[in-house]
């Protein structure tokens, strides 16, 4: 992978899930090379050209389509999501995702996010660091892919879990108006009993 241009950081950015078939007897070195060529497919003239338009890399791209993807598990937020993401990057603000510091802390059992793991010191925790991490902190599927590619315009630079627990968020033009969305989900968190 590294002749390839892919670090350690950014391993499952060399690959789309997908369905392959191998015989039993595949060497190692032919999956991974039929499943690079396979993203190296994906990744044409038009996606790429995308992402420079975007200012990203493929392996960029892959990035926030893991975050998104861990932010969201709705198809149809996966775009808005990615697009508050860009806002704030073109705004250089921090990304503040909640899913990097889960990935920079390592215990996926959390529930909910709190305070002192948003001083977790990791490249991967968006609180700390500007900008998009060192690599994805899953692997990112076609659909996120093509949702960051396709991210639709908006000015949304907040957003928080609804308090119905539908799985969607409310987003937010203004920080005011994030406070108070986050102030109605956090007390439906507290009715649930979840800490």
């Amino acid at each position: 992978l590294g002749a390839a241009g892919i670090d350690t950081l950014n391993t499952t950015a060399a690959f789309v899930p997908d369905s392959y078939e191998f015989y039993w007897t595949a060497s190692p070195a032919k999956v991974a090379t039929v499943m690079f060529d396979n993203r190296n497919a994906f990744w044409t003239a038009d996606r790429r050209g995308r992402a420079a338009t975007l200012g990203l890399t493929p392996e960029q791209v892959h990035t926030l389509a893991s975050i998104a993807m861990s932010e969201t598990n709705k198809s149809d937020e996966l775009g808005a999501v990615a697009r508050l993401y860009l806002n704030r990057i073109a705004r250089d603000m921090a990304l503040q995702a909640d899913p990097t510091v889960v990935f920079a802390g390592g215990d996926f059992t959390v529930r909910r996010v709190t305070r002192p793991m948003l001083d977790i010191e990791s490249p991967y925790n968006t609180y700390i660091h500007k900008g998009l991490p060192p690599g994805p902190i899953r692997m990112a599927t076609r659909e996120a892919i093509d949702a960051v590619l396709s991210a639709p315009d908006h000015n949304y630079l907040y957003m928080c879990a609804r308090p119905d627990f539908s799985g969607y968020h409310d987003f937010a033009l203004t920080y005011d108006r994030h406070r108070i969305n986050a102030a109605l989900y956090h007390r439906a968190l507290e009715r649930r009993g979840i800490r």
